[in-house]
C-alpha cells in the first residue's frame, strides 16, 4: 500500500518501466498512455507480432518498455478472460518462440473488464540489451521512435551492431599499405605518447606498438592496418570514409535560411585524419569567434571569447572521436550563428548514454579511437569533459550546453550540441572577422590588435589612448597606443572625437564611423553621433 500510494504521489510521466511493472494495477494502466514507455494490445494479436514489438522494446535506451496485452488503442480493458487456456499459453509463450534473444518478464494483472466480469491482462517487460541487436525469429529488427515502432533495414541494423560491440568496425581491416600511405609525423607523436606512459613497450618497433594498441596486426612482418588506424594516420583517410570531414559555416542571423534568403555567408571544408581535423577546425573556431572586453573594479581590461574555449574545444572534440563512422558518407559540421554555435555530429547517443545523464554516463562509441587521442593529448579519459564544458559556460554566466538527438527521418539520427551566448544582452557588436562590416578586401589588412579595438568600440561605444594601452598590455608605451589608434583613422575606421581649441583634450576619445555602426534597439552608440 505504501509502494502504491507513493507512485500516485509521482507524476504519472515519471514512472519507469520497472515502476510500473512492480506496480501495475487496473488504476495504473488506466492512467498511462501509450508513449516511450508502454504499449496498448488488443486480444486479437498474434504472438508473431508481439515478437516485433519484443524486439523493439530490447533496442530502444535507456530502459526498454512494456507491452500490456488485453487492452485496446483507446484504454478499454477487454481483458483476457475469454480465451482458452491454449490462447493464452500461445501469448505467454511468444518471447521464447518469436524473439528468444529477447529478455522478457510477464505477470497477469487483475482487471475488470469492461463488460464488467472479473478478467486479467498480460503484462510483459522487455528490458533493453546493451550487447546485442536484438532480431525477431524472421530476423527483422525494430526500435522505438516517439510513440510508434521501426522497422531497422540493414543499415541501420549494421549500425546499432557497431554501437553495441556486435560488429567492431574499428578493428576491420583496411587497404591501405603502410608506412606509405599514412601520416608519419603523427605516428612518430603516437608511438612517443604510448612508451612514455607503458616504460615495457620501450624496446618494441612502431608496428609492435601499433598492434599493442589494436590498431592493426602484425602478418608475415607486415603490419595490416584498420579502420580505427586509418581514421587517426592515413594521409587522406576520405578515401575509405567519405565523410570524415567537418565543414564550417558561419551563418548570418540566427536561424539557418535557404533558397532566395540563403544566408551563409562562410563555408569553410576542412578534411584529414581526425587529429588533423580537430587541430585545423579548432583554429577555424577561434579566428571567427567575437572577444569582448571588460574593464575591472581593479582598473585592469580583461577579455573574453564570447564562448568559453574548454566548451566550444570538447564539443568538438566529442563530435570527431564519438560520431558513428560506420555512417561513412556524413561529415560533422559546425554552424556559428549570431547567437549560438551548434556542433551535429553523425548517430545518435552511444548505448546507454542520453541527454538526461550525459554528465555521468561514459560509454564511447570509438574505443580505439579515443584511446589513440589519448596517447595524441587530445582527449583526457577522465569522463569529465561533459561536465568541463557545463562548468566553464556558468563560470562565464552563459547557458549550460544543449544535448539533443535528432532523427533524420530516413533512418539516421545527429546528436547535436548547442552553446548559445548573450548576444542579446550586447547592445552592439562587430565580426571578429569584420568581412561583413568592412568589406572582405580591408579586413584581411587588419591585424588582431587592431580586431580586438574595433571590437572594443563596438561593444563599449568609444575607446581612448589610455584605455587602448591597457586593453593590449603588449603595447610598449602610451605612444604606441596612440600610434595604433591614429592607423585606424588614416584608414578610415575610427573617427577621432576631441576640441580643436584644446591641444591636449582629456575627453579625447574615438569611435566608429557611422556607415560602419551595426545599430541593434537601444544601441548605446546614438550618444556619439554628430560628436
Amino acid at each position: 500500500m505504501t509502494q502504491l500510494t507513493l507512485l500516485f504521489a509521482k507524476h504519472s510521466s515519471l514512472l519507469s518501466p520497472d515502476d510500473i511493472y512492480e506496480s501495475a494495477d487496473q488504476d495504473l494502466l488506466i492512467r498511462l498512455a501509450e508513449d516511450r514507455r508502454l504499449e496498448r494490445k488488443p486480444l486479437g494479436i498474434h504472438g508473431k507480432e508481439l515478437g516485433e514489438y519484443f524486439s523493439m522494446w530490447a533496442n530502444t535506451i535507456p530502459d526498454g518498455g512494456l507491452t500490456v496485452v488485453g487492452m485496446e488503442n483507446d484504454g478499454k480493458l477487454s481483458g483476457c478472460h475469454k480465451w482458452t487456456d491454449d490462447q493464452r499459453n500461445s501469448i505467454e509463450k511468444s518471447p521464447h518462440v518469436y524473439c528468444s534473444d529477447a529478455k522478457v518478464d510477464s505477470k497477469r494483472v487483475e482487471v475488470l473488464s469492461d463488460d464488467g466480469a472479473p478478467s486479467y491482462i498480460i503484462l510483459f517487460r522487455t528490458r533493453y540489451r546493451e550487447d546485442k541487436c536484438v532480431r525477431t525469429a524472421s530476423g527483422k529488427a525494430y526500435i522505438r521512435r516517439g510513440d510508434e515502432k521501426h522497422e531497422l533495414n540493414e543499415h541501420e541494423i549494421r549500425e546499432l551492431e557497431i554501437d553495441k560491440r556486435q560488429v567492431d568496425m574499428e578493428k576491420e581491416p583496411v587497404d591501405l599499405i603502410f608506412p606509405d600511405d599514412f601520416n608519419v609525423e603523427l605516428v612518430r607523436r603516437f608511438i612517443e605518447g604510448v612508451k612514455k606512459v607503458h616504460q615495457p613497450l620501450q624496446e618494441h618497433s612502431d608496428i609492435e606498438v601499433l598492434q599493442q594498441r589494436r590498431l592493426g596486426t602484425i602478418k608475415g612482418g607486415v603490419f595490416i592496418p584498420n579502420s580505427a588506424c586509418a581514421l587517426v594516420f592515413a594521409r587522406d583517410p576520405v578515401q575509405l570514409f567519405p565523410g570524415c570531414k567537418i565543414k564550417f559555416l558561419r551563418i548570418d542571423g540566427e536561424v539557418e535560411l535557404s533558397g532566395d534568403r540563403y544566408n551563409v555567408i562562410k563555408t569553410i571544408p576542412i578534411e584529414g585524419p581526425v587529429p588533423s581535423l580537430i587541430a585545423d577546425a579548432a583554429d577555424v573556431i577561434a579566428s571567427q569567434l567575437r572577444e569582448f572586453s571588460r574593464l575591472g573594479a581593479d582598473g585592469i581590461f580583461y577579455s573574453a571569447s564570447e564562448y568559453p574555449y574548454p566548451a566550444w574545444y570538447e564539443a568538438l572534440v566529442n563530435a570527431c572521436v564519438h560520431r558513428s563512422y560506420g555512417l561513412r558518407n556524413m561529415n560533422v559540421f559546425v554552424k556559428m550563428f549570431d547567437d549560438k554555435l551548434v556542433i551535429e555530429s553523425p548517430g545518435g547517443f552511444p548505448p546507454l548514454v542520453t541527454p538526461e545523464n550525459i554528465y555521468m554516463m561514459h560509454h564511447p562509441r570509438n574505443p580505439t579511437l579515443m584511446h589513440a587521442m589519448f596517447y595524441l593529448d587530445l582527449v583526457k579519459e577522465h569522463a569529465e569533459g561533459t561536465k568541463r564544458m557545463r562548468d566553464s559556460m556558468k563560470n562565464m554566466h552563459l547557458p549550460a550546453p544543449q544535448f539533443e538527438q535528432t532523427e533524420s527521418g530516413v533512418g539516421f539520427a545527429t546528436v547535436r550540441v548547442t552553446l548559445r551566448n548573450h548576444i542579446k544582452q550586447r547592445k552592439v557588436w562587430v565580426d571578429s572577422d569584420v568581412s561583413k562590416l568592412l568589406g572582405e578586401a580591408l579586413s584581411r589588412n587588419l591585424n588582431a590588435e587592431e580586431k580586438r579595438v574595433l571590437n572594443f568600440v563596438a561593444e563599449h561605444g568609444r575607446i581612448n589612448v589610455v584605455q587602448c594601452h591597457r586593453l593590449i598590455p603588449s603595447l610598449p608605451k602610451w605612444h604606441s597606443a596612440k600610434r595604433l589608434l591614429q592607423n585606424l583613422v588614416d584608414k578610415g575606421l575610427l573617427k577621432h572625437i576631441h576640441s580643436s581649441t584644446v591641444e591636449r583634450d582629456s575627453r579625447a576619445h574615438y569611435v566608429l564611423p557611422s556607415a560602419f555602426i551595426k545599430r541593434g534597439p537601444g544601441t548605446e552608440l546614438d550618444q556619439y553621433q554628430g560628436s
